[in-house]
């Protein structure tokens, strides 16, 4: 029979209570401290009234879609731009954009064939091709930006095989490629304003196909006007104005308080979160919220004592309460998920819960003590986390509080927590025993969740995995079945058999626990009461396009 420690008494509720109070202070003196005044005005008047100001405090590095790897410049590029195939407005569903169709697939998964649009126009007039677009994606490759290795490492050649269509070789099979082909960085750009080349990057331009063109570009404000030539659905307002507080969110919340912006999205600390849904159930503004694609996770190396004990990993799984996780430490702002793949795709399987349910104290103790641990004989595991993530902080301090108290000291959890950089260094040497992480999708499929995560070029049953996803992400997790079923569903072009690939995936993670998925993030952007539209997609990714003043 499984226990609930829901169900706790009041004097237990107290003792944690002080716990988590104690904790949750530092979310009170982050919004506390340096609460800055928006000096911007508070009016919209004139010919402000067709244009709307989103404020951030996301900063570009770059505006180069070939050079462009963080949510601040894909964001932008992605309203700048179009590419092959993209995603229907705040869903996973692929649909064509400057392709016409879903691309032909040959009977060997190797060569792609793509239509393409006819009456497209770049921003400087020039005509948009099937050259134009093998141009563009052999830049992305070749000029090797940062996120090169997403083509590059599929890609074997591009070229125009007719003048509206475009014939792509991959180098293995990848049932997955068209959503890769809808990452905002492989747009079409203009042949006539880029260069191939090593490094030939302009990051202060951007000269694309899309309903917006970029007409200023500065460290604290980008401004986009409507691409009045553009060949899709226009957008619903005359421009936009980025307004960027770069990396300051109190400033952000008092810009959107004072309606100095219109609209606000990313980032915001928690506590400036919950008094801004304070502030919309009273009617002062809108809340948009939305389910996104980040999973958070606690990582367990499969190749140090103790985590190494199958049975040491399933006490540990069996411990995690995450409705209580998302309440005390989220405040809500989350989603219990119980795979590595996130609820926003169809393959998903609650895999843990059906295996563990929701924290089994019985069945936890049975399994430390099936691995020799008990009060006499504890085991120690240390849980590793980034310094900068508070959050994590928290689950690490209530997992100590609560193995304390319930299971008698059996096995004693210790915090531990480094500098963010040094953090991802040493979880990809497997110097840690656990580590809790997250993983932001590159492209929607369910693919890049199990691919990075699970799969190992490199190593064996013995000595776990040496070179691969699971390496670098600190689990050092192998096995062979699980290499060849994520072979199996990349290869694979049937849905319905695809979806049972994962699930047999989804089913040997649980079994063998070389990771414990927590909870699924949500994504909230802010609106005053005049503004309508705002739509916040799975890949975090924001459509300026379809907002406007009502």
């Amino acid at each position: 029979m499984k226990t609930n420690w829901f169900l706790f008494s009041s004097k237990r509720w107290r003792k944690l209570g002080r716990l988590l109070s104690l904790c949750l202070l530092c979310f009170s003196l982050a919004v506390g401290c340096n609460r800055e005044q928006s000096s911007l005005p508070t009016q919209v008047t004139g010919n402000n009234r067709d244009r709307i100001t989103i404020g951030t405090t996301l900063q570009p590095r770059t505006l180069d879609p070939a050079d462009s790897y963080e949510l601040a410049g894909l964001m932008v590029i992605y309203n700048l731009s179009d590419t092959l195939y993209t995603y229907e407005l705040g869903t996973p569903k692929l649909k064509p954009q400057l392709a016409t169709a879903m691309p032909k697939v040959s009977e060997d998964g190797l060569t792609y064939t793509i239509p393409l649009r006819q009456g497209v126009i770049f921003h400087d007039g020039t005509p948009f091709n099937a050259e134009a677009m093998a141009f563009s994606l052999k830049r992305f490759i070749e000029n090797g930006g940062e996120p090169s290795f997403l083509l590059a490492d599929t890609v074997e050649k591009i070229e125009a095989t007719g003048d509206r269509e475009l014939t792509i070789k991959l180098k293995r099979p990848f049932a997955a490629f068209p959503s890769l082909l809808a990452f905002p960085g492989a747009c079409a750009v203009s042949p006539k304003a880029y260069e191939i080349g090593q490094e030939k990057f302009n990051p202060t331009k951007f000269v694309g196909t899309g309903p917006y063109r970029l007409a200023r570009y500065r460290n604290d404000s980008v401004r986009l006007e409507a691409f009045d030539r553009y060949w899709g659905e226009k957008p619903k307002n005359k421009g936009i104005n980025l307004q960027i507080y770069a990396g300051n969110e109190a400033n952000l919340y008092n810009a959107f308080r004072s309606r100095a912006v219109d609209v606000a999205y990313q980032s915001l600390a928690p506590q400036q979160i919950r008094k801004l849904q304070e502030g919309a159930a009273s009617g002062n503004w809108q809340a948009i919220e939305t389910l996104g694609g980040a999973v958070n996770f606690m990582a367990l190396n499969l190749n140090l004592e103790p985590i190494k004990q199958r049975a040491v990993r399933e006490a540990i799984a069996a411990l995690i309460d995450r409705p209580f996780l998302i309440e005390r430490v989220l405040q809500g702002r989350g989603e219990p998920v119980y795979s590595l793949i996130p609820k926003t795709f169809d393959v998903y399987k609650p895999v843990f819960a059906q295996t563990y349910g929701n924290v089994d104290l019985a069945a936890v103790k049975q399994l430390l003590a099936e691995a020799g641990y008990s009060a006499q004989n504890p085991v120690t595991v240390e849980l590793w986390h980034s310094s900068s993530s508070l959050p994590f902080s928290i689950v690490a301090a209530i997992l100590k509080a609560i193995a304390k108290r319930d299971l008698d000291g059996a096995i004693q959890f210790e915090p531990n927590s480094i500098a963010r950089t040094a953090f991802f260094g040493y979880v990809s040497q497997g110097i840690y025993q656990t580590s809790f992480s997250n993983w932001y999708p590159d492209f929607l499929d369910a693919d890049n969740y199990v691919y990075p995560l699970l799969h190992c070029a490199k190593g064996t049953e013995a000595k776990g995995c040496e070179e691969g996803g699971s390496q670098s992400q600190g689990s050092a997790y192998y096995s062979d079945r699980v290499n060849q079923l994520i072979e199996q569903q990349r290869q694979e072009q049937n849905p319905q058999k695809r979806k049972a690939i994962f699930a047999e995936i989804q089913e040997i993670l649980a079994r063998d626990v070389p990771y414990i998925p927590l909870w699924q993030t949500k994504d909230y952007a802010f609106a005053q009461n005049d503004i309508v539209g705002v739509t916040i997609n799975p890949s975090q990714t924001f459509p300026f396009w379809t907002i406007k003043r009502n």
